[in-house]
């Protein structure tokens, strides 16, 4: 699994936890639906740090609450 994907599944996973739609998580992180969108249909691979921060805002979590997950745990080394 790479980043974006993890990004994605852990968007989706808060989503389904918190039983909103992308649409609603949009309106709550004061974001345009597309901008998620993007991310979660692939056609942003590398979303920026403050794009997830204001996601992050807008589900009331912290960064690091986003990103202590396990999508992120499995992920492989980069550089070795």
């Amino acid at each position: 699994m790479d980043i974006a994907s993890a990004v994605r599944d852990r968007i989706l996973r808060l989503c389904s936890e918190r039983n909103i739609t992308i649409n609603k998580l949009s309106s709550l992180s004061a974001l345009p639906p597309s901008s998620i969108k993007n991310i979660l249909y692939g056609k942003s691979r590398n979303p920026k740090l403050i794009t997830i921060k204001t996601i992050c805002d807008g589900l009331d979590m912290t960064l690091g609450e986003f990103f202590s997950a396990p999508e992120f745990d499995s992920l492989e080394q980069q550089i070795k």
